[in-house]
């Protein structure tokens, strides 16, 4: 499949994921100083904080560009958002002059639901009509993460937004991470 959409210079290969990014948790990692070593403080969470703990986020790698398409949620993946995350994938993919987006996801309920098969062939039904970017899907094996390349992606992208010392805001947080990640922020996609 990835010969094949390199092939064709209109398709897009993409890896579709969701990911949460917590105020709280702090990611492994290891760090080189000249003196002590650099130590993440947990953060622990504060009742008076209206702000949510974290924050989901569904994202597109794409073969082509090497880039990433993010788009953030106010609450979590559901059918629902995964239906508006792909239409606004594939406006954005055609608005490029692509014709197909071949997409490797895993077997999420939210993405095997019928809600998300039937926008999906409805969809392609209407781009074989009016043009646009249809959407071919190349489902993961179950439990088979390492396979999907947008995963090193989310643990380098948590590694370098992480705080040491104090928990982030949730606008903070997501500003950080449209930086990292050099993608515009865009209001969050809502349920």
């Amino acid at each position: 499949m990835i010969a094949l959409a390199f092939g064709h210079p209109g398709w897009v290969l993409g890896f579709q994921d969701e990911v949460w990014w917590s105020r709280y948790a702090q990611p492994y990692l290891q760090t080189w100083t000249d003196d002590k070593p650099l130590r993440l403080i947990q953060n622990e969470p504060d009742r008076q904080d209206p702000e949510p703990k974290a924050v989901a986020c569904y994202g597109v790698l794409r073969t082509d560009t090497q880039g990433m398409l993010l788009r953030f949620v106010d609450g979590r993946p559901v059918s629902a958002v995964t239906i508006q995350f792909l239409q606004w994938v594939t406006d954005r993919l055609a608005a490029e002059g692509k014709t197909a987006l071949l997409m490797v996801w895993d077997n999420a309920s939210w993405h095997v639901s019928q809600a998300v098969r039937a926008w999906r062939k409805a969809h392609n039904r209407r781009v074989k009509r009016d043009g646009g970017c249809r959407v071919v899907v190349c489902p993961l094996p179950i439990k088979s993460p390492w396979l999907n390349r947008i995963e090193p992606k989310w643990v380098h992208g948590k590694r370098a937004i992480a705080e040491p010392d104090r928990k982030l805001q949730v606008d903070e947080l997501k500003h950080r991470i449209c930086t990292y990640y050099d993608c515009e922020l865009l209001d969050p996609i809502t349920q």
